[in-house]
């Protein structure tokens, strides 16, 4: 059996690949990339695969059993053509499965609507193509935190507009170890599973920092639009706005969701204080 895991080159793709090794093999796994020399430090074989061209798909496909899809990081109205190259083209070389990476957010109220909206298509898009098929959806890493604690510490804390709102962390090697069981595990074909661990607001947020790293961090909520502003200062007008409309979410409750993290991998998720220790001590 062979497994493809498509955007092997980043985060998230490298983390499942690693994942599927340690399952299968490496002679079972293939990595397909747009910039086919950024995933050959993953050991497997490497094919190419650019979202936009849909002939490299059905080049990478070829012999391929069941392909893990990852969720495209383009404009949200470009990714829905960008994903369907994929699944048409697993449709045309007789794969099985399609594993897709999909994200918990609110569909319709915050900036960030419009991404949770282009993936909810893609799900569409993945329970009509006649394959085999789980979708998960991510909630969100706890990396980018822990990999901003310098500016929080810098800023006097975190400041963002989330309020008491909880979120479900989740880290990329969590999400790593649940997709290679979502492909392998046929038994969850058809589910549509919440990829999140424990909700916690962002107050317990910097308390677990704060316990782990022995800061002093604490958190400041702002208005929405205050937030939006400061966002789109420091990182442009498009992920600024994005950035805010992910916090906007949590505002709402759009990130405490029940998890199913258990039913699609077999055990529970890591609770946060153990993510952020690990995460800490790896970089140690």
């Amino acid at each position: 059996m062979k497994i493809a895991v498509t955007s092997a080159s980043g985060q998230l793709g490298a983390a499942i690949t690693k994942a599927l090794i340690q399952e299968i093999g490496k002679e079972n796994v293939v990595a397909i990339a747009r910039t086919t020399s950024k995933a050959e430090h993953l050991g497997v074989e490497v094919r190419k695969g650019d979202y936009n061209i849909r002939e490299d798909f059905n080049e990478a496909l070829k012999s391929i059993d069941k392909v893990l899809l990852i969720s495209g990081m383009d404009d949200p109205q470009k990714r829905i053509p960008q994903h369907r190259n994929v699944i048409e083209a697993a449709k045309q070389n007789g794969v099985q499965k399609i594993v897709y990476t999909s994200i918990v957010g609110d569909e319709e109220n915050t900036a960030f609507s419009p991404v949770v909206q282009s993936n909810r298509q893609t799900e569409e898009d993945v329970r009509n193509s006649g394959l085999d098929y789980v979708i998960g959806r991510n909630g969100i890493y706890i990396e980018p935190d822990l990999e901003y604690i310098d500016t929080y510490v810098k800023e006097g804390g975190i400041i963002n507009c989330a309020a008491d709102g909880k979120c479900g962390y989740t880290s990329r090697e969590e999400l790593g170890f649940a997709y290679a069981q979502m492909l392998l595990n046929d038994n969850l074909n058809g589910e549509t599973l919440n990829l999140v661990g424990e909700p916690i607001t962002q107050s317990q947020l910097a308390e677990y920092i704060n316990q782990v790293y022995g800061k002093t961090l604490s958190f400041k909520s702002i208005s929405v639009e205050e937030y939006k502003k400061e966002r789109q200062l420091a990182l442009g007008a498009f992920i600024g706005t994005i950035i805010a409309g992910i916090y906007e979410g949590i505002r709402n409750g759009a990130n405490n969701v029940p998890s199913d993290f258990e039913k699609a991998s077999g055990r529970a998720h890591k609770d946060p204080l153990e993510m952020i220790r690990e995460f800490y001590n790896a970089k140690e």
